[in-house]
């Protein structure tokens, strides 16, 4: 059955850029997330991209509409994933593939899973890390490949030694002294230019990692990584550019911070 309703995910993606033309989705049976019951032989009107509505029976369509026959299918509203990392996955290799791997591999291998998402009934998810995602949210909307709808947030953003410091674990000779650019901050002003550099990449919203991981190479993996101010730069920034912060933590003494500077 979630292969017949998946169908539906890739035709709205598809349809959703042909701009000036409605889209008709004709349901045998209808989940309305609003409804307590299944309802039968209702009619999906999406123009450019957005539900515009939702009414009973088969609607006839206009000269240019496009119809999508789900007549013996069930359909229901796409769901939501706000944290994915579509570029890449925990395995044992995956701390060695910046030595081995160019961005545009990456971007290719991700082609699969970004599918699989969409046939696994998500139509929008939130992309929390990950610079060749950007690349691959402007192939969706272009049509070039198949896939959700993507928030993405980039290169996430940390301290030095912090989460998201990929050069954290490296042979010292390997690290370098990475800052804002590969969202790597230590102060106020660093915090500033990072969203800016976000800003400039492309993102949809800004990722900050407020404390380690379950996979940080970090020495600790619990404690705050960021001053107050830190945070207070970002999310004021952030904000110049009308973009939200997420925030990552493990520690429940730190989830407030964040939201206390905002």
């Amino acid at each position: 059955m979630i292969k017949h309703i998946a169908i539906i995910f890739i035709y709205i993606c598809i349809n959703s850029l042909l701009v000036g033309q409605r889209t008709i989705i004709h349901a045998g049976s209808l989940i309305d997330g609003k409804s307590k019951k299944v309802v039968k032989q209702y009619s999906i009107i999406i123009e450019k991209g957005i539900i515009t509505s939702v009414v009973k029976g088969y609607a006839k369509p206009k000269n240019d509409d496009t119809v999508i026959n789900l007549k013996d299918k069930t359909v229901l509203p796409g769901w939501i994933d706000m944290h994915v990392h579509l570029s890449g996955e925990s395995n044992p290799q995956a701390y060695g593939e910046d030595f081995y791997m160019n961005p545009e591999d990456v971007a290719y291998r991700a082609i699969p899973w970004i599918e699989k998402t969409l046939m696994a009934g998500f139509t929008t998810v939130r992309d929390l890390g990950g610079e060749v995602i950007l690349s691959a949210r402007d192939a969706i909307n272009k049509g070039y490949i198949n896939g959700p709808r993507i928030f993405a947030a980039g290169v996430s953003i940390g301290t030095t030694g912090g989460h998201a410091d990929q050069t954290s674990g490296l042979n010292r000779a390997l690290r370098g002294d990475p800052g804002p650019y590969e969202g790597v901050i230590n102060g106020a002003d660093d915090a500033r230019k990072a969203v800016r550099q976000r800003y400039k990449d492309g993102s949809d919203l800004i990722k900050i990692t407020a404390t380690g991981g379950v996979l940080s190479v970090a020495k600790n993996g619990l404690n705050p990584q960021f001053t107050e101010n830190e945070i207070k730069a970002i999310v004021e920034t952030a904000k110049d550019y009308d973009m939200f912060v997420a925030a990552q933590h493990t520690e429940s003494k730190v989830c407030n911070e964040p939201l206390e500077v905002v």
